[in-house]
C-alpha cells in the first residue's frame, strides 16, 4: 500500500535544523563520553535507554529515561523499550507541515531532532560461535525501527548509526544544526546498516535450514566503496574499489608507501595470494596480467627463506618479472628488499615488512607496499559476476594435508618417486592452480621453471612452458590442470626430458596418453580432481 499523498505546497523549507533534543541508544559506546559532553554542554536534552543512560549519567549528564517519555516500564527482560508512539510520533512528525507540528501538540509528543543508535552486536555474537536463543536474543527490533524511522524522515531528523560520525555530527551541533545535505547523507549511511543487519540475520536463518550441499537460495552482498580508482583495466573506464562487511582480503590490505593503487593493480594483487598462499613452506609468486611468470618456495636450508623463494620465482621468467606484482607468504626482509632494488615492481604484497627493508624501499618511492590485514583469510566461496547474475561456487581450495591425499594418487606410469620427487610434484600440482586455463607448470625443485597458461589449446600450452624452460626443461617435473585430451601434449613434454606428470585424468583417450608415458618411462599420476582457473 501507498504511503500518504500531500500537496507540495504545504511543505515549508527546511535546511539547518538545531538540535534540541536527542534519543541516545547504543551497544557500541566507543566515543558515547565524548558525544553525550557535547550534546550537554549545547544544552540539548538527551533521552536515552539501559546501559547507554547509566553510563552518561555516571559521567554527569542529565538524562531522561525513555520509560518517562513513554509512561510505560522497560519490559519483557529489555525486549520492548522504545516501541511506543510517544517515540515514533517524535521521530516521523514532519514538521515542514503545519499539520504535523499541530499533531503532535496535541498530543503532547516532543520532537527529535537527533538519533544516535546502534544495532545489538548480533554479527559479533555469530562469529563469536554462539548458538540458538543466544544468537537470537542479539536479533535487534526496537533499534532498526528507531533507525528506519528516523532515515524517513530526514528531513527533520539527523540519524547516525556509527561512532565514526560522531565528530561531523558534534561540529553540525555546536554551529547551529545540521544540515539538510548532512542528514540525507546520515540516511543513506542508516539504510545501509539495517539492510546489511537484516541481511546477516536472514543468512543465519537460512543457513540453520540447509544441509551442507545446498547453497543460499537467496544471495545478498553488501559492500562500501573505498576509493574511486584513476580507470578501470583502460583508460576509458570508470572504476572503483569496494570493501565487502566481513571481508579479510586483498581489498583490507593497508598501502604503507607508493603510487595509488589501480584496478590493475588489486586485480594482480589477487592473484598474486592465491600462488603464493598456497604454499605451507615461506613461498614468492610474481604476476604479470593476473597470470604467474614465476612461482616458489624456499630452497632447503637458506639462511632467509622469503628472499631466496623470490629469487627463485625470479629466475622463472626474469623477462616476464619486470613489471610484475609481487606476494610473499612470509615478512619481507631486508634481503629480499635489497634483491628487488634494480628490478622494476609495481606491487608487493605481503603480512608484513621489516623496518629495515621499508627505508630500502623508500628510495623507491613509486613502489606500492601492502600489507595484508592480520586476521587475512582465503575465500570459502567464489562470486563472479555474469550478464544479469551472478555466479557462486565454492573456492577451490587443497586440503591441509595434501601430503597424505597425494598418497590416493593413481599412478598410472613408471614408478613411484622418492620422497623429494614427490615433493616437487605436490608443489607443480599446486601451482597449476593458480594458472590460467590450459595450464601447464613444469616445475624443478619446487620452483617453477616454464609455464604455458592461457592457451585455446593444451598442446599449445605445453610447448609454450616447454619454450620458457628451455634447458630447464630437463628432468623437470609437469602438472597440467585438466586431462590430455590426446597424447600430443604430454609427448611434448616428455621429448622435453620432463621425468614425471601429475594430471586428473579421465579422458576418454587415457590409454593411449598413459602409453605414452609408460613408453618413454616417465612416471603418470591421476589425481581425479581437475583445477581449472578461468
Amino acid at each position: 500500500m501507498a504511503g500518504p499523498s500531500h500537496d507540495p505546497a504545504l511543505y515549508r523549507p527546511r535546511d539547518i535544523v538545531p538540535v534540541r533534543r536527542a534519543l541516545v541508544s547504543v551497544s557500541d559506546k566507543t566515543g558515547l563520553l565524548e558525544l553525550g559532553a557535547a550534546l550537554a554542554e549545547a544544552g540539548v536534552e538527551i533521552v536515552s535507554t539501559g546501559g547507554s543512560a547509566t553510563l552518561l549519567r555516571e559521567a554527569g549528564h542529565t538524562v531522561t529515561d525513555v520509560a518517562s517519555v513513554t509512561g510505560f516500564p522497560e519490559s519483557l527482560d529489555g525486549r520492548v523499550k522504545t516501541l511506543h508512539p510517544s517515540v515514533h510520533a517524535g521521530l516521523l512528525a514532519d514538521l515542514r507541515l503545519e499539520d504535523h507540528e499541530r499533531q503532535l501538540a496535541d498530543l503532547d509528543i516532543a520532537p527529535f531532532e537527533l538519533v544516535v543508535v546502534n544495532l545489538y552486536p548480533f554479527v559479533e555474537t555469530v562469529r563469536s560461535g554462539a548458538q540458538g536463543d543466544d544468537v537470537v536474543e542479539q536479533i535487534d527490533i526496537g533499534g532498526p525501527a528507531m533507525v528506519r524511522a528516523s532515515a524517513k524522515n530526514y528531513a527533520n531528523v539527523a540519524i547516525v548509526v556509527s561512532p565514526s560520525s560522531y565528530p561531523a555530527v558534534i561540529d553540525a551541533v555546536r554551529s547551529g544544526g545540521t544540515s539538510l545535505v548532512q542528514r540525507r547523507e546520515l540516511a543513506a549511511r542508516a539504510f545501509a546498516h539495517t539492510a546489511e543487519y537484516d541481511r546477516a540475520v536472514a543468512t543465519w536463518f537460512a543457513e540453520g535450514t540447509l544441509t551442507e550441499e545446498d547453497l543460499p537460495a537467496h544471495l545478498t552482498i553488501k559492500a562500501e566503496r573505498l576509493a574511486t580508482l584513476r580507470y578501470g583495466e583502460n583508460s576509458h573506464q570508470r572504476a572503483a574499489i569496494y570493501t565487502r562487511n566481513g571481508g579479510h582480503g586483498i581489498a583490507q590490505a593497508t598501502q604503507l608507501q607508493g603510487k595509488e593503487m589501480s584496478y590493475n593493480n588489486y586485480v594482480d594483487a589477487d592473484a598474486a595470494l592465491r600462488a603464493a598462499f598456497d604454499m605451507i613452506k615461506p613461498a614468492v609468486a610474481i604476476i604479470k596480467h593476473a597470470n604467474p611468470c614465476g612461482i616458489a618456495v624456499t630452497a632447503p636450508n637458506a639462511l632467509d627463506p622469503i628472499a631466496s623463494a623470490h629469487l627463485r620465482a625470479h629466475e622463472c621468467d626474469p623477462v616476464s618479472a619486470y613489471g610484475g606484482v609481487i606476494a610473499a607468504n612470509g615478512t619481507v626482509t631486508l634481503k629480499m628488499a635489497e634483491n628487488l632494488k634494480d628490478i622494476f615492481t609495481e606491487v608487493i604484497v605481503a603480512p608484513d615488512f621489516e623496518p629495515a627493508a621499508l627505508e630500502v624501499f623508500r628510495a623507491k618511492k613509486n613502489l606500492r607496499l601492502l600489507q595484508l590485514p592480520a586476521d587475512w583469510q582465503q575465500e570459502r566461496m567464489d562470486v563472479r559476476l555474469v550478464s544479469g547474475g551472478l555466479l557462486l561456487q565454492d573456492a577451490d581450495r587443497f586440503p591441509d594435508d595434501i601430503e597424505s591425499v597425494a598418497k590416493d594418487w593413481q599412478l598410472v606410469s613408471g614408478e613411484r618417486p622418492a620422497d623429494e620427487d614427490m615433493t616437487n610434484l605436490i608443489f607443480a600440482w599446486k601451482a597449476c592452480r593458480a594458472v590460467k586455463s590450459n595450464a601447464i607448470v613444469l616445475a624443478k625443485n619446487s620452483a617453477t621453471v616454464g609455464i604455458g597458461m592461457g592457451q585455446v589449446n593444451r598442446v599449445d600450452s605445453c610447448r609454450l612452458a616447454v619454450e620458457r624452460a628451455g634447458d630447464r626443461a630437463a628432468g623437470s617435473v609437469a602438472a597440467s590442470d585438466a586431462f590430455f585430451p590426446f597424447a600430443d601434449g604430454p609427448q611434448i613434454l616428455i621429448d622435453a626430458g620432463i621425468s614425471a606428470i601429475i594430471q586428473p585424468g579421465g579422458s576418454v583417450r587415457d590409454d593411449e596418453v598413459i602409453a605414452a608415458a609408460q613408453s618413454a618411462g616417465v612416471t603418470m599420476f591421476f589425481t581425479g580432481e581437475r583445477h581449472f582457473f578461468h
